[in-house]
């Protein structure tokens, strides 16, 4: 098993990108943009990932334009925050590692008090269930010309990441958000070419990830990150997943990581353990706290279990022949030893690093063989707190120091 490890540590190719090792830093929402301008905060949050020993780390849900954000307080790609996002990579670069910007749109999930139309965006119209926790009750199928639009607004957010200073784009296909609801039946009724089966639900994904590689391909990384079931009634199920990942493969994907889980439906098979309270922390609405009690009362009894989406990966990889990426419970020396052998080709990991962001150089040294993180999820509740996303067993963030914006030139980086 020693060569699995060394292989784990070793330089891999991602398209056209070299990184150091087969490591990647998950994107885990770290709410450090108020006002949606990244600050110092999220600079010092991917630098410790990069000076960690991650080969990228990866920027959480940069939306592909406003009405592509779930929160106010979120990334939208553009000129307005390229010199922010700008001192992220120069300072992720400095450290050796790569970085990556998460590119998405929450369609029809999401929190915003204003939007363009009247009702979220989304693969087919009808009741909206993430809306019953923000009032937007409904919502409406895009037509041809809003999928054109979107089309090109993920085109141009991958343009804005490169300008940006990413190396890579990963492309996000899970959870609920825009592209997840084209893939999962329990929201997509379309009856037209985009709808059906899941060949055809995969359709405008595809068609999304083949223009962005058409676009920045030849010069960064471009992964996707899909849902291999979605643990929810109606929903998606890893017999679904494998075409999805066979038809992002003849995409042309440079790498599939394998997800699962819902955020609003199942949160719980998305981090395999129980979710906490406070979901939206002291700001949160009386809808979103009545939502959580819902949440709570919902969820089953699921206790922690290392490489907990394992099995349902195993499926993906016999079936796929593109890069696959494991994410899911990765928390010891011989949980990634147990991934390579499997024949995952990526490693990628969230709350263990934001625990300890230099884990896996305590792994590689021999200081450490396993993670201290509990997974206790607080970390989750935490996002949406004044300090942004950070290890409840850890932390000891300056909370006003993360309202500095990250390109402000007076204002040392680190």
């Amino acid at each position: 098993m020693r060569n699995e490890l060394e292989r784990a540590y070793a330089p891999w190719k991602l398209g056209p990108l070299t990184l150091r090792n087969r490591f990647i830093k998950s994107a885990t929402n770290e709410g450090n943009s108020p006002g949606g301008t990244p600050t110092q905060a999220l600079v010092r949050h991917h630098r410790s990932m990069a000076a960690g020993g991650v080969g990228m780390t990866t920027v959480a849900y940069c939306a592909v334009s406003a009405d592509g954000r779930t929160f106010e307080d979120q990334v939208m790609l553009g000129p307005a925050s390229r010199p922010h996002l700008r001192a992220v990579t120069d300072a992720v670069h400095a450290e050796g590692a790569a970085a990556c910007a998460q590119v998405t749109h929450g369609g029809a999930f999401n929190f915003l008090s204003k939007l363009s139309t009247s009702s979220p965006v989304s693969a087919s119209g009808g009741l909206n269930p993430p809306g019953f926790l923000s009032g937007r009750l409904f919502r409406h199928a895009a037509s041809a010309s809003e999928l054109r639009s979107l089309r090109e607004q993920f085109v141009q957010g991958a343009r804005e990441a490169r300008a940006a200073g990413f190396d890579a784009v990963e492309i996000h296909m899970g959870h609920g958000y825009l592209l997840s609801q084209f893939l999962s039946p329990a929201y997509n009724r379309r009856r037209d070419e985009y709808g059906g089966s899941a060949q055809r639900r995969a359709r405008f994904p595809s068609e999304v990830l083949a223009a962005v590689l058409d676009a920045v391909g030849a010069h960064m990384g471009v992964s996707c990150k899909i849902s291999i079931f979605e643990g929810m009634r109606g929903g998606a199920t890893v017999d679904d997943a494998i075409v999805t990942a066979q038809t992002m493969a003849s995409a042309g994907a440079h790498l599939i990581v394998n997800s699962a889980g819902m955020n609003v439906e199942s949160p719980w098979h998305i981090f395999g353990s129980a979710m906490p309270e406070g979901i939206g922390g002291e700001n949160a609405s009386a809808m979103m706290r009545f939502g959580n009690r819902m949440l709570k009362w919902q969820q089953p009894p699921i206790e922690f279990q290392p490489l907990y989406l394992l099995q349902a990966a195993r499926r993906i990889r016999a079936q796929v022949r593109a890069p696959l990426a494991y994410l899911g419970g990765v928390t010891s020396v011989d949980d990634i030893r147990s991934a390579i052998a499997e024949g995952f080709d990526a490693i990628v990991v969230g709350r263990a690093l934001i625990h300890r962001p230099d884990l896996l150089l305590a792994f590689r040294s021999g200081e450490l063989s396993r993670s201290g993180c509990d997974h206790c999820n607080r970390c989750v509740a935490l996002m949406y707190s004044a300090g942004g996303t950070r290890c409840a067993l850890t932390s000891r963030e300056d909370i006003a120091a993360n309202r500095t914006p990250a390109a402000t030139a007076d204002q040392p980086v680190g």
